[in-house]
């Protein structure tokens, strides 16, 4: 650049500000993940106000809010790169990012720990249940999955050996899922230090004590099924781990693996259509909110589900 040149202004004050109407249907599901007109009903079932004010004084819309947070954590793009989107610079798109996911996590984390749903009814679970069973299932009283899933992180200055999980060789921060047949993520538990082992995660969720109070239906116990890492209860089924299994084992391993897998599916959904958790250069433990993007992202995937559905609900053929 030439010194008699002037220097260029910063490019937020050239943008516009942020209106929805700018933005068409495709560019809102690409960068956001949800349809321009569901937009303005997930702002509403999620209890965002009209306007939120952040503790240094910047005031924003509670829908812009609300796209700020889905253009975050959709992509794994640096807050710079959200300044021609919205106008704003980088530290104003911060708070505001930080502010809206503290008041979804707030408002709505309980949902994924409450069995008080009408999705979770005993009757619904015995049609789960029913659903698995059709596609193959031996168990004719599994309701859904369980499974502890990792998300790497940066390795942290502290506590690194906490943080470390040797079986996918990565720091990390852990959750325990429970996904239904439906495609919905029914119970979430976490996070919890990475090295932390499947069995622990359960004891410390409390859930079985939950499954006692909720899973059954007409004096029937229903049941979640897992991998080998959870022991056998009532409401707990795993595979069969002798060393010689008969072909009638082996059978039934091979039967509940097949209907098991979707809850990987759902996994693997969730990082793709919130690819930003999965960045794990971004998730620093000591200096940003890692759990509280994996909640909320989690809640976002819940929402996805009911508006579009997913591969796990058209596989077993059960409606969010």
């Amino acid at each position: 650049m030439d010194k008699n040149e002037s220097r260029p202004i910063f490019p937020y004050w050239k943008v516009d500000k942020f209106s929805l109407d700018n933005w068409d249907d495709t560019e809102c599901h690409t960068e956001l993940r949800f349809k321009k007109d569901d937009l303005y009903d997930l702002k509403r079932c999620l209890r965002l106000p009209d306007m939120i004010q952040c503790v240094q004084g910047t005031i924003c819309e509670g829908m812009e809010a609300m796209c700020i947070l889905l253009k975050r954590l959709a992509n794994p793009c640096r807050y710079t790169d959200m300044v021609g989107r919205f106008g704003r610079n980088p530290t104003e798109l911060c708070l505001i990012f930080n502010n809206v996911l503290d008041k979804i996590y707030d408002t709505h984390h309980h949902r994924l720990n409450s069995w008080n749903q009408s999705f979770l009814q005993p009757a619904e679970l015995h049609r789960y249940a029913r659903s698995i069973y059709d596609k193959g299932a031996p168990l004719d009283n599994c309701f859904g999955f369980i499974d502890g899933t990792v998300r790497p992180i940066c390795r942290p200055n502290i506590n690194q050996r906490v943080m470390y999980n040797g079986h996918k060789r990565v720091h990390g921060i852990k959750f325990q899922s429970v996904v239904v047949p439906n495609g919905l993520i029914a119970n979430l538990s976490g996070p919890y230090e990475g090295k932390k082992h499947d069995s622990m995660m359960l004891n410390e969720s409390e859930l079985l004590g939950d499954l006692e109070l909720n899973a059954n239906y007409m004096g029937q116990p229903f049941c979640l099924y897992g991998d080998p890492a959870y022991p056998l209860r009532r409401h707990l089924q795993a595979p069969y781990t002798n060393r010689h299994l008969t072909p009638t084992q082996q059978d039934f391993n091979t039967a509940m693996c097949e209907v098991r897998e979707s809850v990987e599916w759902l996994f693997g959904q969730i990082v793709e259509y919130f690819n930003f958790i999965d960045f794990k250069k971004q998730m620093k433990v000591n200096m940003s909110a890692v759990g509280k993007m994996d909640t909320v992202a989690a809640l976002l995937q819940n929402a996805h589900t009911c508006l579009y559905g997913n591969n796990v609900s058209d596989l077993f053929q059960v409606d969010p």
